[in-house]
């Protein structure tokens, strides 16, 4: 297990429990206390947790880490998210994406379409990000037509914010808009932690004449910080198989759509 592998797994025992000793996490993770005294340390020099006698606790920032910390959390669900959203995208048309571990996953799997990927006149997809990371998945793996929308690099989640994304959002017109979210209630709505990227999110669904979340059961009825758009808004709901039920008959007697990969 490489050093960000080890942090990530940390990093979501903290979250799951609160409190960790080195001990214990030494032993889970079948490497020296040394190893994860030094991965404490590093982590807590991060701000990214609370160093404590014999090991470390969550310090409330856990919700929202660096993507690069996300990667492996809810990794085979969000694999099937993205085969199933890229499915509802046809050859030819423009698509908003956002950031995001579930976002990248949509990415790969339209990259690997060899419909959406022709020289063809008028058969080429375009897609239309604000995402750096989204970008380059797309960059190197395909040939489509990719948009980058401006604005400040926000460094969790590679994501661009601000005035200047805004500006290129206004002028362009989205077939289907495929975000990603922190959140999403069958009352309050779809939901991001950061306004910034709430607000961008937000011109992508002002802009797109169908919108699709797409959110591992565990976003699902949960709550975030700032709102991205109501679930009137929301045609298409992509999440997996875990989801409870009851939760995705609220949003299906909503008018939503909900596709469970």
């Amino acid at each position: 297990m490489d050093r960000y592998a080890r942090w990530n797994a940390l990093l979501e025992m903290l979250t799951d429990d609160g409190r960790v000793s080195v001990e214990e996490a030494a032993e889970r993770l079948d490497v020296s206390q040394a190893t994860i005294r030094r991965d404490f340390d590093q982590l807590a020099q991060q701000q990214m947790i609370t160093r404590t006698r014999g090991g470390a606790v969550a310090n409330g920032v856990s919700y929202d880490l660096p993507l690069r910390y996300k990667t492996a959390k809810h990794s085979a669900e969000k694999q099937r998210i993205g085969a199933a959203a890229a499915a509802l995208v046809s050859p030819g048309t423009v698509v908003g994406l956002n950031g995001g571990t579930t976002s990248t996953e949509v990415a790969r799997a339209l990259a690997v379409r060899p419909d959406l990927n022709t020289n063809a006149e008028g058969a080429q997809l375009t897609v239309v990000t604000n995402a750096l990371n989204i970008a380059n998945e797309l960059l190197v793996r395909s040939r489509m037509k990719i948009v980058v929308a401006g604005g400040v690099v926000r460094p969790k989640s590679f994501e661009l914010v601000g005035p200047l994304g805004g500006a290129l959002l206004r002028e362009v017109t989205l077939d289907v808009a495929l975000l990603g979210v922190d959140a999403i209630d069958p009352q309050l709505g779809a939901a991001a932690h950061h306004e910034g990227e709430a607000a961008m999110n937000n011109l992508m669904v002002a802009r797109a004449r169908r919108v699709v979340i797409i959110a591992d059961s565990s976003k699902l009825g949960g709550h975030a910080f700032a709102r991205i758009c109501p679930v009137d808004r929301v045609e298409t709901l992509v999440t997996d198989s875990g989801a409870d039920p009851g939760v995705v008959e609220e949003f299906r007697a909503a008018g939503v759509n909900v596709i469970c990969a």
